[in-house]
């Protein structure tokens, strides 16, 4: 204990040497940052930044690549704000334009982690989707008042990371079994948060930030116009984080919905802006239609509500691991060529297709899906049917387990080599197993699998044997 106290003073000294010799900070502070950079609030951020900070850099670095990169412009965001602080306790309350200016620099780091997510699908998408809508909790020093639009400091810091804990899970459940230094990554970045960032706002900024009442006011720097012949400046930044317009009280603001109509029905005066149904206006009278409808039209009609109910068809492998087969309607030639034993298929809303798969896969998954065939050659672990109807699937290697589970109408063809695979069925019917026959150019051997059982109490227990039909 007395050591880590020791450390602390040290440190203290250290930064406080290095104050009193630059004697004016970047953004055009007096020597009275020295006294600012003791203040308790700053060094109990440097101590956050030790004990949590240093754990996700720990992490980060014995993954390296984007993750690597993420974290350092994570860990620079936190460095903004603390200088940010520190300016804070020299500075008068700007207005809002001014608040906005102020918070500039934090936001164009922010914007730098989403800019990572942009773009093509990285392997690591989830890690940065986590880092960089955490930040946005870094936002709890833009709060100005309860009319200011946002949740107080604690719940904001808190808010934020439940919407990146959606993906920090998703980083955790990936690489729970794989690789431990993303788990402790996803850890580390959650006590950064929590308790981390939130037990700091609480202890020193549980109503906001505190500005200076006597010292200079904040100002943006005025904007220069560019020297003759220099090229056009670039185009404004997207939408930032910190908005300089003042969001209004809800009770100021334009009624919408619902809220809109009652408001419409209170004024009594509920018909005004109706326009007068004429005579050749009603439906009866119209000339312009007919009660026979097209083939194409209907057609067209039904594709396009289909596609409503159903998505967008996709034949796409993501995250480098499991392959998604979606939504494809009457497509006989489906086909995933380039896969191995460490990835899984999965096909969802399939109708009237067929789909080859070209190569050994770790498992694969067929649901809700209606007249869909399946071809394989190997699976690792084990083929599943479930929520389907008149399915075929063929297997032309081996498989260990074929499960089939709320499912009406499937026919299983196995190969000699996935003879001895183990087929469980639950709430089916009409489950028919095609083998092949002993000599080469025999016909198939087909049987069906009992969905009728004969369960009797015998010697203390029930016994259930598959009810079996003998014509005469």
């Amino acid at each position: 204990m007395e050591r880590k106290l020791i450390e602390r003073l040290e440190a203290a000294v250290e930064r406080l040497e290095a104050l009193s010799a630059g004697g004016v900070s970047a953004r055009g502070l007096s020597d009275s940052g020295v006294e600012v950079a003791s203040d308790p609030s700053i060094v109990a951020f440097d101590d956050l930044m030790a004990q949590y900070a240093a754990r996700v850099s720990g992490a980060a670095e014995k993954i390296g690549g984007q993750v690597l990169d993420v974290t350092k412009i994570l860990l620079e965001a936190f460095s903004v704000q603390k200088k940010l602080l520190i300016e804070i306790k020299q500075t008068q309350k700007p207005d809002m334009a001014g608040l906005a200016e102020f918070l500039k620099p934090l936001n164009e780091v922010i914007m730098k982690v989403n800019a990572m997510t942009e773009g093509r699908r990285s392997d690591f998408f989830n890690h940065l989707k986590s880092a960089g809508d955490s930040l946005s909790a870094l936002a709890w020093i833009a709060y100005t008042g309860k009319d200011c639009g946002m949740s107080m400091p604690i719940a904001h810091v808190e808010e934020s990371w439940q919407m990146a804990e959606f993906y920090n899970n998703k980083v955790l459940v990936e690489y729970r079994n794989k690789d431990q230094n993303h788990v402790e990554w996803a850890k580390a970045l959650k006590e950064l948060y929590l308790p981390g960032l939130r037990d700091y706002v609480k202890s020193h900024y549980p109503l906001g930030p505190v500005w200076s009442a006597s010292s200079k006011k904040a100002s943006s720097a005025p904007s220069k116009a560019p020297p003759p012949g220099a090229p056009a400046p670039p185009p404004p930044p997207p939408a930032s984080l910190f908005s300089s317009e003042p969001s209004q009280p809800s009770s100021s603001r334009p009624k919408q919905g619902m809220s809109a109509v009652f408001q419409e029905i209170n004024t009594g005066n509920v018909t005004a802006g109706l326009k007068k149904v004429t005579a050749d206006m009603k439906t009866k009278n119209r000339t312009d239609r007919t009660s026979v409808v097209s083939a194409s039209e209907k057609e067209m009609r039904s594709s396009s509500s289909s596609f409503s109910k159903a998505g967008p068809p996709k034949l796409e492998l993501q995250m480098g691991r499991k392959w998604v087969v979606e939504n494809q309607i009457g497509r006989k030639n489906l086909v995933i060529d380039d896969c191995d034993a460490k990835q899984s298929v999965y096909v969802f809303g399939c109708k009237d297709s067929v789909l080859q798969i070209q190569g050994k896969v770790n498992n694969i998954t067929i649901d809700k899906c209606t007249k869909m065939g399946v071809v394989f050659k190997d699976v690792v672990a084990a083929c599943e049917i479930v929520n389907c109807n008149g399915v075929e699937v063929q297997c032309q290697g081996s498989a260990p387990t074929i499960s089939v589970d709320n499912t009406s109408g499937c026919q299983l063809y196995l190969s000699k080599d996935s003879l001895g695979a183990s087929i469980t069925t639950a709430k089916s019917s009409e489950i028919n197993v095609l083998v092949p026959a002993a000599e080469s150019d025999g016909d198939w051997g087909e049987h069906s699998l009992s969905q009728q059982y004969i369960h009797v109490f015998k010697d203390g227990q029930f016994e259930t044997t598959p009810v079996s039909h003998s014509g005469g």
